[in-house]
């Protein structure tokens, strides 16, 4: 089973789809969600033109459906003419030892790395398979535009938006984050994470954390644009956007961070601002509504 198609409902004139398939990086069924568009045919059809692709990445045990069912983003998307792809956070249905013991570790926890320690290296490479292999089944299936490529994502998925647009800036134009995890070697969540996956050796966690990344000389072509709870809860223990800010003013990266007074972590919050972030990726992209 290379692709299947679980449902397709209209939405702002577009279609939401829900699909599965089979991937090899993480050796099991993986669900995601597509929005596409009304100015595109059905899926598949070669006679579209092709359009501007932004991938969002959800956060600690999340699926794809947190994001595609609360955000609000088809109406944005149909506006600004923008393929939304919304993967899955891990592999499932592994059943390793330990896997379903906490929701900040394994399923529902992928932190968007390639794992190296067992038993989780087998299938827990995240990285990979949001880098190289949905990308090339996503243009078999839909009429993107690999130009012009987009990512974004919350929380953990925040965290993952952000190291892979840094460390593949061609391949995304641009980046945006709704409460991220900017420096995971220096929170709870990343150094449980990073040590499970990872193990003790820090160096490796280096490419993984997005503060790191920047010190170390990665740069996105564009500003980054990150939009922050002023109530989270997990904002001083986890998130720690200052420490990111920081270091790209001193690494001369364009940054915005906005901190809004009074909202939290949850999806009230980023879907109040999520249609600024279709605003700010189609003004990198040079897409117009």
């Amino acid at each position: 089973m290379n692709w299947q198609t679980i449902s397709e409902q209209k939405s702002f004139g577009g279609t939401q789809g829900v699909y599965r398939h089979n991937a090899s990086t993480t050796r099991c069924e993986m669900e995601l969600s597509v929005y596409v568009p009304h100015t595109q045919g059905a899926e598949g059809d070669s006679t579209s033109k092709q359009l501007p692709v932004l991938y969002y990445l959800s956060g600690l045990t999340c699926t794809q459906e947190n994001v595609t069912t609360k955000a609000g983003f088809q109406q944005f998307a149909n506006e600004f003419g923008f393929i939304v792809v919304c993967p899955d956070t891990s592999p499932r249905g592994s059943e390793l030892p330990g896997e379903h013991d906490s929701y900040d570790f394994g399923s529902g926890a992928g932190f968007y790395v390639n794992a190296t320690q067992p038993p989780w290296s087998a299938q827990y490479q995240m990285y990979d398979y949001i880098v190289k292999e949905l990308p090339p089944l996503i243009e078999q299936h839909f009429p993107v535009d690999h130009k012009r490529c987009g990512i974004f994502g919350h929380s953990m998925g925040g965290h993952g938006a952000l190291t892979i647009g840094l460390r593949n800036p061609e391949q995304y134009q641009s980046i945006s984050a709704f409460s991220p995890i900017v420096a995971p070697m220096q929170c709870p969540w990343g150094q449980k994470a990073f040590s499970g996956y990872l193990g003790s050796e820090q160096t490796s966690w280096q490419q993984y954390d997005a503060t790191a990344l920047i010190n170390n000389g990665h740069r996105s072509s564009h500003a980054i644009l990150i939009d922050q709870g002023g109530s989270d809860n997990f904002l001083a223990e986890q998130l720690k956007p200052e420490l990111f800010t920081q270091a790209c003013e001193e690494k001369n990266q364009p940054v915005t961070l906005r901190v809004h007074p009074g909202y939290d972590h949850s999806y009230y919050f980023i879907s109040s601002f999520m249609r600024d972030h279709f605003v700010h990726h189609a003004a990198n992209l040079n897409t117009k509504n």
